[in-house]
């Protein structure tokens, strides 16, 4: 069944389904390990200028401050107005205390607090981002006040926390152009894909007219011979008729940029000559899938997603797995859908990043998922690079 068949590809592709997520987890951890170097260092520093103990409050306050940093890498709003009101609270406390304690921000501190900002000025919308921004250069300002009269130790380490600060801004503008960067690229592909689908319309509702006019004209022939079968053409008729419309909707809401849309597309393509005409250009390419009767009762839109699938998917391996050696392509049908899976066996070293190279992903999911479906990539346990599609073909769907 599909439904097993789904769960077994997730199974198979758990943990790298979503590379974003895996990369999330990788910057937390990789921040976490920064923030722990920084705070062990500076301990170290504070135990040997200032006396055995004046590490632990130091320590404490970073501690505390670098913990929202890492809790605002993703969604930075909240965890930046507590890593901040912390920093302010320390940097009170410690005027409060007396001048036995430094009250400036430590650099493990505004490291966080950096990271913080940086986070902010990716993701959060250009107002509260601009707060967060202006937060440091207040927090710094305010430390710098409340340790008293300036020295050069304490000028030196203000300058430190204020380039900690201008490398943040650099950091997170950056991230953020090329974020935005990166969604007008996505959008430029989708919006392609649905061009592509306009441009299909004409062809999907072609199909189901000719085939009523084909049976307009059974039934005229049949009216004067045997009058009782015309309404078994009728019926057929009328079942078209149903079927034009149900494919004309999923066109037109996909291009109404409706979420729940799925697209329609032209006829039946042929797998086995786009297997043939990649086995020339690349690695041996296996093609398994069912027999000709079974895929001609799937529906166009699904036919030629199929197809659109398998031939992105090749054109990956060979842009991308120039160490493959074989390349299978597999396509499953079951009453509730068809499964396409493209499986090469490129070495482990040569598995590259889903969106490395273009946005050919981008378009497969817009037409897969529009299409009720799912489509997941990620390298294979052992080895290799698999992309896999679950389309479903319901009962009574239109052929």
């Amino acid at each position: 069944m599909v439904t097993e068949r789904r769960a077994r590809g997730t199974d198979s592709l758990v943990g790298v389904t979503d590379p974003r997520s895996r990369g999330r987890g990788a910057a937390v951890a990789g921040s976490a390990l920064v923030f722990l170097a920084a705070i062990i260092v500076q301990a170290a520093a504070i135990a040997q200028s200032w006396g055995s103990w004046y590490w632990v409050p130091g320590s404490a306050t970073a501690a505390v401050v670098c913990v929202p940093a890492l809790l605002g890498l993703r969604r930075p709003l909240w965890p930046a107005v507590a890593g901040f009101g912390l920093a302010a609270a320390a940097i009170a406390g410690a005027r409060v205390a007396g001048p036995d304690l430094p009250a400036e921000p430590s650099p493990a501190m505004t490291l966080g607090l950096g990271v913080l900002t940086g986070s902010a000025l990716r993701v959060l919308a250009p107002v509260p981002a601009a707060a967060v921004t202006a937060a440091g250069p207040v927090v710094i300002i305010a430390g710098q006040v409340a340790a008293g009269p300036p020295s050069g130790g304490l000028a030196a380490l203000t300058a430190l926390d204020g380039l900690v600060w201008l490398a943040a801004v650099a950091v997170g503008l950056s991230l953020r152009l090329l974020d935005a960067r990166a969604r007008g690229a996505a959008e430029r592909v989708r919006r392609d894909e649905r061009l592509e689908l306009a441009r299909e319309l004409h062809d999907v509702v072609a199909h189901h007219i000719t085939g009523m006019v084909l049976q307009a004209q059974g039934a005229q022939v049949v009216a004067r011979r045997n009058p009782e079968q015309v309404s078994e053409y009728l019926g057929e008729m009328e079942a078209a008729g149903t079927d034009a419309l149900a494919a004309m909707r999923r066109v037109v809401g996909l291009l109404r940029d409706a979420d729940d849309a799925a697209p329609a597309s032209p006829g039946p393509e042929h797998l086995g000559a786009l297997v043939e005409r990649f086995r020339r250009q690349g690695p041996d390419v296996r093609l398994n899938m069912p027999d000709g009767a079974a895929s001609a009762q799937w529906p166009p839109e699904v036919t030629t997603t199929v197809y659109r699938v398998a031939r992105e998917a090749l054109t990956n391996v060979l842009r991308h797995a120039p160490g493959a050696r074989s390349v299978t392509v597999t396509v499953e049908h079951a009453p509730g859908g068809v499964t396409v899976e493209v499986a090469d066996d490129a070495p482990a070293g040569s598995s590259r990043h889903p969106h490395r190279g273009g946005y050919g992903l981008v378009g497969m999911r817009e037409r897969v998922e529009s299409l009720g479906g799912s489509l997941r990539a990620g390298p294979r346990p052992g080895g290799g690079w698999s992309v896999q599609a679950d389309l479903p073909v319901p009962a009574g769907e239109p052929k």
